[in-house]
């Protein structure tokens, strides 16, 4: 009897630190819960937020190489071009000195990226247009390719007209455009020109460095992309190509290339980063849509 007793007890014990267990993970799952909510109640809005003003951004895994892909949406968002503070006269030179300049006046700053290539002195190499008003002309000298990647033909330009219309084009199918952009910067060398790679580029080079580079799939759209690694050109042409289904690209600039989005960083090391000329932007008012 004692020992039936003693089994019952056992039973009954077991079977309520059962249920002791039950009730702690149900316990421990409800609380898993309410912070898994809380936790996207906090960055939820943040991510909509950013998307809801016309940027998207996200990482691509591509031939061993991740890249930053960031998605401006021209009708909701107002992407900008920015070399000089027009109070002082003075380079902007980084993208901090922009936010903070951006923050000065009210407004945040959500994305920037620098623009195309510049010369010893620090001024756009090529055509350079910020509202509207051509700063620097086209660039039509045929330089040495070994010299530097803007003389590798054909080079070409990034712009957007006054009804917010993104094109990549060659340097020679912008002349023969008379286009009378907003913005435009020009650089080179053209990544993808009407759907081919641009046939400079050696699947086999081993020249790989930071690289960002710029596309319009459409119209209405912006695409800009910078590797968090060492790529070569044929790769991130390809990537343009048949990763983002871009027919024109345009190669911005290398190994000092980054972009700002959602808060942080993106692309070549710090320390690897100079001054630069123009950079895009794309700014919310504080505290407003």
């Amino acid at each position: 009897m004692r020992d039936e007793l003693r089994l019952n007890h056992t039973a009954q014990t077991g079977d309520h630190r059962r249920m002791q267990s039950r009730r702690s993970h149900a316990l421990g799952f409800r609380r898993f819960a309410r912070c898994s909510i809380l936790l996207a109640a906090v960055l939820l809005p943040a991510a909509c937020t950013q998307e809801s003003r016309g940027i998207a951004s996200h990482d691509v895994a591509f031939e061993n190489v991740h890249f930053r892909i960031v998605t401006i949406d021209l009708a909701e968002a107002n992407l900008s071009l920015h070399w000089r503070d027009p109070e002082t006269g003075k380079p902007f030179a980084s993208i901090h000195a922009l936010q903070q300049w951006g923050a000065s006046h009210g407004k945040a700053l959500l994305f920037a990226a620098n623009a195309g290539i510049y010369d010893a002195y620090g001024e756009p190499l090529g055509l350079y247009v910020e509202n509207g008003k051509a700063i620097k002309p086209l660039n039509t000298v045929h330089g040495d390719p070994t010299a530097g990647n803007f003389s590798l033909l054909p080079n070409g330009v990034f712009s957007i007209d006054a009804g917010h219309h993104a094109a990549v084009q060659t340097t020679a199918d912008f002349a023969a455009s008379h286009a009378q952009p907003r913005l435009a910067t020009q650089s080179g060398p053209m990544l993808v020109i009407d759907g081919k790679i641009n046939p400079h580029f050696d699947a086999a080079s081993d020249s790989a460095k930071w690289r960002s580079g710029v596309c319009a799939p459409n119209p209405g759209k912006a695409v800009f992309v910078v590797s968090t690694g060492p790529v070569n050109f044929h790769t991130f042409a390809t990537l343009f190509r048949d990763k983002l289904g871009c027919r024109n690209a345009l190669f911005l600039d290398g190994t000092l290339s980054q972009i700002y989005v959602d808060g942080n960083y993106y692309g070549a090391p710090a320390f690897m980063v100079k001054p630069y000329a123009g950079i895009f932007a794309v700014f919310a008012s504080e505290g407003g849509p």
